[in-house]
């Protein structure tokens, strides 16, 4: 382990997230509130710092290894969420376990909140709330590798250790800083298009750039305690549909499609085309099983409901129009069931991602293929090519991990006193990046225990991390020569 390296990136990685702090600066000046001089007090201890860490290792330009960047990247996402805390506890007087879960739960994309009362907090902090779903969203350590090649290291290890999903090897173009590039330019695009879409049909600006931000980085947070509800406008909620699934959709199929001006990359994305095909019909089924409940007036109402929350479920964004705790029969439990499924591997969704779910599928089916024929030989294929058998492994050790990893924080969740569904949503809210639960959880998180809430901010760093980048730390192995 080059800790010495590690401590540059660090440092270099810290300086970087101060300037984060300023433009809240700038937003709490122009509405003329006090709050400026607590995100400027952040800006100088965040910087601080960091160079505090980085000078005594300025010099160190050492190669990093795969190792290096999965403890860079854990390190980070720790400290940054505690750091993130800051501006909760100088502006609300948050309690240090609140700062801290509001504050990962954003740069997680999970959109969890221990607050209430959104509609009369300062616009600082509420432009700052959205603001860590943004850079949670792109991932601040790709961010840092498409804006600082001086960092003046190997990147893909960075790379390999932040980037969601089962295809981490697959690059956009042949140089890794050139790949977040793409990344970062084709994720600041869709922000701006949301942005405008929201403005254009009613959203004042204010609104409309802090919900694009949280909708493309697919984490749910909101200027409202009504979250979309507040709006009452089908116009805004089907944009939001449309941008959700956009962020939930790989970005790879994205810089293609608009580099080769060809809608074909998408239709030829196998994985893309199951998502689609699973979101219509779980649309279809809530859709008939409220118009046959007559939980809505009429059918098209039912229709608006259950395809927002639908795909605000599965895309993992965590938006709100309906408390769908008091939907009947299965329905809220299905909902926190399908967050596990969540978008396509590559985007900013959370949960197993379909890619996952699809191979799983087809493992389950071979298997059934070998009892009826053992000598049979049943290749796993995807877009016409066999996956070799350790790509197969790796998914099913996974997916094996991650419901032992449910099971057993649901479990602890019980033990601070919840009962067993709203323990199991909470976790599947956090674990999977989504953040609405169930039952007294279903706007406000602010009840779970101190205790409760650090479970929960692990889950969160879990899910963000997908599993192995965390607990690969915690092995004995890894940390031998």
């Amino acid at each position: 382990m080059q800790l010495l390296v590690v401590q540059r990136i660090l440092g270099i990685l810290f300086m970087m997230h101060s300037v984060t702090m300023l433009p809240p600066v700038l937003v709490a000046l122009a509405y003329g509130e006090r709050e400026w001089a607590d995100f400027l007090i952040t800006f100088g201890i965040l910087f601080i710092f960091g160079v505090a860490v980085w000078w005594p290792v300025r010099d160190e330009r050492r190669e990093l290894r795969t190792r290096d960047g999965f403890v860079i990247v854990v390190m980070f996402w720790t400290v940054l969420g505690m750091a993130g805390a800051i501006p909760f506890m100088l502006d609300l007087d948050l309690p240090f376990t609140d700062a801290v879960f509001e504050s990962v739960s954003g740069f997680t994309t999970t959109g969890a909140t221990v607050l209430s009362g959104l509609d009369h907090l300062p616009k600082a902090i509420l432009y700052y709330r959205q603001q860590l779903t943004f850079i949670g969203g792109i991932g601040i350590v790709v961010l840092a590798v498409a804006i600082l090649p001086m960092l003046g290291v190997g990147g893909m290890s960075l790379y390999r250790a932040e980037t969601p999903g089962p295809m981490k090897d697959t690059k956009l173009t042949p140089r890794i800083i050139e790949t977040a590039r793409a990344f970062s330019y084709t994720y600041l695009g869709l922000c701006a298009a949301c942005a405008l879409a929201f403005w254009a049909a009613g959203m004042d600006l204010f609104d409309a750039v802090g919900h694009s931000f949280a909708v493309l980085a697919t984490a749910g947070f909101s200027n409202h305690d009504a979250s979309f509800a507040y709006f009452d406008s089908p116009l805004i909620e089907a944009i939001a549909c449309v941008f959700m699934l956009l962020g939930a959709i790989s970005f790879s199929a994205h810089f293609l499609a608009w580099r080769g001006f060809h809608m074909r990359y998408y239709w030829q994305d196998r994985e893309l085309r199951a998502f689609l095909w699973v979101t219509f019909l779980l649309i279809i089924l809530f859709t008939l099983m409220l118009a046959w409940t007559s939980q809505y007036s009429d059918f098209w109402q039912a229709l608006r409901y259950a395809a927002f929350n639908v795909i605000s479920t599965l895309t993992t964004t965590g938006y709100v129009t309906a408390n769908f705790s008091e939907w009947p029969s299965f329905l809220p439990v299905l909902l926190m069931l399908i967050a596990f499924i969540g978008g396509c591997a590559g985007s900013t969704a959370g949960g197993l991602k379909m890619m996952r779910v699809m191979l799983l599928y087809k493992q389950g089916m071979r298997e059934i293929w070998r009892l009826a024929h053992p000598r049979g030989i049943f290749p796993i294929k995807v877009g016409g090519k066999s996956l070799p058998n350790n790509v197969v492994d790796a998914i099913w050790g996974f997916f094996s991990f991650y419901m032992l990893s449910a099971l057993v924080l649901t479990l602890v969740m019980m033990g601070t006193g919840l009962d067993a569904v709203t323990a199991f949503s909470a976790v599947s809210a956090s674990l999977n990046n989504m953040g609405a639960g169930l039952n007294e959880l279903g706007s406000t998180f602010e009840p779970v225990t101190t205790f409760g809430k650090w479970v929960l901010i692990f889950a969160m760093l879990l899910g963000r991390l997908e599993i192995f980048a965390l607990l690969v730390l915690f092995t004995p192995a890894f940390w031998r020569r």
